[in-house]
């Protein structure tokens, strides 16, 4: 999460489509949330998101600190680091909004989704808590960080928010065959795991 938001302090177009520079990684989040969600259920997870939560905050305001040292008198680039850090800032509190909504809906709707199903179904509960935590988190993210990255327009917000919900449900029903043998395994391997019959 601390990479992505790094990362989406570029803004990124490949033609019409508009995103950001943490595209490629974030969705990873999702699939370790339904992973931590699956196996260890919704109170471990929200550990996890909290935790989350505190170390972004804690970079932001690494980020900050380190922009109020005194530059040394070779530093070139404290105008750079500072509108980074700047945009970066905008991007956590996005990232932290976002994050706290969309994993806390995924986690909730593979709990929920599970005491229905037990433990048939698995697929429902990984494509289903995506659907949902990445319908939030997108909206939530997108509607602060757009105008970090520059967006103006509610043609360009639309684009970018759109095609960020479906990029990130897209890449965790692609990686579905790898979230399914690591919960496997993680499953077989925990032994504090008990299997809901």
């Amino acid at each position: 999460v601390i990479i992505s938001n790094v990362n989406a302090t570029k803004g990124v177009a490949f033609g019409p489509i508009i995103t950001d520079g943490g595209f490629f990684l974030f969705p990873l989040t999702y699939i370790i949330g339904d992973v931590l969600a699956e196996v260890y259920g919704f109170k471990a997870t929200r550990r996890a998101i909290l935790l989350g939560f505190a170390m972004n905050a804690l970079a932001a305001l690494a980020f900050w600190l380190t922009v109020y040292l005194p530059s040394a008198d070779f530093y070139p680039n404290q105008e750079h680091f500072a509108n980074v850090v700047g945009a970066y800032t905008q991007l956590i509190i996005a990232g932290l909004a976002g994050f706290i909504v969309g994993q806390t809906i995924n986690a909730w709707t593979v709990v929920k989704i599970k005491e229905r199903t037990r433990e048939k179904h698995l697929w429902a509960r990984l494509v289903g808590s995506t659907f949902a935590g990445q319908l939030g988190d997108t909206l939530v993210f997108c509607g602060i960080a757009a105008s970090a990255i520059g967006i103006t327009t509610f043609s360009d917000f639309a684009t970018y928010a759109a095609l960020g919900w479906i990029y990130k449900t897209a890449v965790e029903v692609v990686l579905l065959p790898v979230t399914y043998r690591v919960i496997a395994y993680i499953k077989r391997h925990e032994p504090t795991y008990t299997a809901l019959v």
